[in-house]
């Protein structure tokens, strides 16, 4: 069972990188980071 689920996860993260998520997800994280500090 839990072999199962990490393969599952695995795919779900293959899957978003394939389409591009990982880059929507670092530019956001970058804004929210730079505007915490007060720069953006």
């Amino acid at each position: 069972m839990r072999m199962m689920m990490a393969l599952i996860a695995c795919g779900f993260i293959l899957y978003g990188t394939v389409r591009g998520e990982m880059e929507i997800v670092w530019n956001k994280a970058v804004h929210i980071c730079l505007e915490c500090i007060g720069l953006g």
